[in-house]
């Protein structure tokens, strides 16, 4: 028989079945669709009931009912300066007023040390002496007051509160209780027995994110605490990481994807970037620790320009932490402008040398142009990465109570997630209320920031 007939003669009713078989075989196919579409139904359902319960927990733990004691009461101190306290507040009272609270309430000790950390006015001490001051700025250790710039309104009245008003937050109830039972929590506030272990109680509402909480700094009392540092720091060491990383980046993935020519170097080069995106942060930690802290220490340091002071005489400073965590996402950066770069046609290209651009002018007018919503998307993601990491800046130095504000790449620091870490490790409970609205505060950033790729990569391909 020859071939031709033998493949006229094959069964292909498995291939091609009819009737019953054929019925059978949809029927399975649905089935198996069916199971599937439930199965990542489900997934997707954990996945948002994870994140639900993130946000609920947070949320629950940033506000709710607090049971507050003061030592001297606002009122009172708004009456002692000669207003009529049904009408201004603490907050009315002018910068001058402030001062003179603090000068009339806190000992000499006291007020000395919070004027060497940051003074009251430019041009005049309160609590030191003219002398005495010029003494210890002339000294090897002076204090941060001698160059800082003086305190602001926000910082005196926080320095009010804190050291003259004095609010204790003895008890604290999450948000839903504080909903459903507030009647019940406040009668409970009141009652003799809770007023016997705590006299002069009072039951209040409290946002603990609030604009207070984002312009304060640091303090030792929750009650008064804010995140305006370590926002601050956050902001500093993710400007010089986008400053270092995008452009080294970038260029490196055009020089890549657009110039390298297929060799075992550039193929080793390839699978070390590859691998660098896969690194535990904490090795990027040590990096920095060990190179930017402390071989390069005069220059992170600030102390080649003459920046370097008592209070930044290492490197554990801004600038060494912004390149860490710029070498951190570098991979990152990298891998996904390749990416991009690589989902641009050829014919693009070739188009571009037709018409007698050189290789340069095409990949700039061009190339580049058509590659940027997935090249910027890439990049803010990994940075919105590195606004949350946390290791390599504790190996790097980054402090963990700090009240000054930086002032330049130069300076001592903080961040949110180091804040957020600090203050979940502290016993009292309050601390874990403010931990949680500084948590929302990081998230926001987050979100504008993943918010800024989506607006960036639709407006560049809308162009385009």
């Amino acid at each position: 028989m020859s071939p031709r007939l033998a493949l006229q003669e094959k069964d292909y009713s498995d291939l091609f079945p009819e009737g019953e078989d054929l019925q059978r075989q949809i029927g399975g196919r649905r089935r198996r669709e069916g199971l599937a579409r439930i199965f990542f139904m489900v997934v997707l359902i954990v996945a948002i009931g994870a994140l639900a319960t993130l946000l609920y927990t947070i949320i629950n733990a940033a506000f709710g009912m607090t049971a507050i004691v003061n030592t001297v009461e606002p009122d009172t101190i708004v009456a002692e300066m000669g207003h009529d306290p049904e009408e201004s507040g603490l907050s009315d009272l002018s910068y001058d007023e402030l001062v003179m609270v603090l000068e009339n309430s806190v000992t000499n000790n006291v007020g000395r040390r919070l004027e060497r950390d940051q003074r009251f006015y430019e041009d005049r001490l309160v609590f030191e002496n003219e002398t005495t001051w010029a003494q210890i700025c002339a000294s090897s250790q002076a204090p941060t007051g001698c160059d800082a710039a003086p305190r602001d309104k926000a910082g005196v009245l926080q320095l009010v509160n804190e050291r003259v008003v004095e609010p204790d937050v003895v008890e604290t109830w999450e948000l839903i209780p504080s909903l459903l039972e507030r009647e019940v929590i406040e009668a409970e506030i009141l009652s003799a027995e809770f007023q016997a272990a705590h006299p002069g109680a009072r039951p209040e509402f409290r946002a603990w994110l609030n604009w207070q909480f984002v312009t304060s700094p640091q303090s030792p009392n929750p009650e008064t605490a804010g995140v305006r540092t370590a926002i601050l720091g956050s902001l500093w060491v993710i400007a010089i990481t986008v400053i270092f990383a995008f452009p080294v980046g970038v260029g490196a993935a055009i020089y890549l994807e657009e110039f390298a020519r297929p060799n075992r170097i550039n193929q080793l080069i390839q699978t070390n970037i590859n691998n660098l995106a896969g690194v535990p942060s904490i090795i990027y930690g040590m990096l920095g620790l060990a190179i930017l802290v402390r071989v390069l220490e005069p220059i992170t340091s600030g102390s080649f320009l003459g920046e370097g002071g008592s209070a930044t005489e290492n490197g554990r400073t801004i600038i060494s932490a912004g390149v860490t965590l710029g070498l951190l996402i570098l991979p990152v950066i990298i891998i996904a402008s390749q990416e991009a770069l690589r989902a641009v046609p050829n014919s693009m290209r070739a188009a571009g040398l037709a018409l007698g651009a050189t290789k340069w002018q095409t990949i700039r007018k061009h190339i580049l142009p058509a590659a940027i919503p997935g090249v910027l998307t890439g990049s803010i993601l990994a940075t919105a990465r590195a606004l949350g990491e946390t290791a390599p800046l504790v190996v790097v130095g980054a402090s963990t109570f700090i009240i000054t504000d930086p002032s330049g790449p130069f300076s001592k620091f903080t961040v949110l997630p180091i804040q957020i870490f600090q203050w979940t490790s502290r016993p009292q409970d309050e601390f874990r209320n403010i931990a949680a609205a500084a948590i929302l505060v990081l998230l926001i950033l987050l979100v504008v920031m993943n918010a800024t790729a989506v607006f960036l990569r639709n407006r560049y391909s809308r162009s385009n």
